[in-house]
């Protein structure tokens, strides 16, 4: 199934369709990504080029995303997946797409800085219409990753949290 996503992708390149090509070397990632993780990741890499060729750079960093966890999780190469999460992180930013600037999580993160980059994520987020639901999940994380430095730590920042968005001592 991959090679035929590769080979369809291909094709559409000659057809001078590229955002088809992009969709088809993606599907071909996917199906490589069991099979043959440095093949997914291949496939991926061609796609992320066509998105950024494009403009179309919030694509890219999702991609950029799957491939650091293919790195992270199969291929076992942390290096790669930094450097694919940061790539990600600088596109969603240059987007200016805030609900996605939040370096995801890996065990290669410094656990404080991400708590405090899911706070500002999560203010930002009570303050806007379209993100506010978000909110809550934002503040949720956050005080998950002060729960890994403490429990006091991790008190402290569920309270600060429920005066800031009183909606969060509500939620489950």
């Amino acid at each position: 199934a991959g090679a035929a996503f590769s080979r369809a992708a291909q094709l559409q390149l000659q057809l001078q369709s590229k955002h088809d090509a992009a969709t088809n070397l993606v599907d071909a990632g996917n199906a490589f990504r069991k099979a043959d993780p440095q093949e997914a990741v291949n496939c991926l890499l061609r796609a992320i080029e066509i998105y950024t060729d494009m403009g179309r750079f919030t694509m890219a960093a999702k991609h950029h995303i799957t491939i650091a966890e293919i790195c992270e999780s199969d291929l076992l190469d942390m290096g790669k997946a930094i450097a694919h999460y940061e790539q990600a992180a600088d596109y969603y930013k240059g987007e200016e797409s805030t609900r996605y600037q939040i370096p995801p999580c890996g065990m290669f993160w410094n656990v404080l800085e991400r708590s405090g980059i899911l706070s500002q994520v999560g203010a930002v987020a009570m303050d806007s219409p379209l993100l506010k639901y978000s909110a809550k999940e934002h503040f949720f994380r956050a005080a998950l990753c002060h729960f890994c430095v403490d429990m006091l730590n991790c008190k402290l920042a569920v309270q600060r949290y429920e005066e800031m968005f009183p909606a969060f001592s509500d939620s489950r």
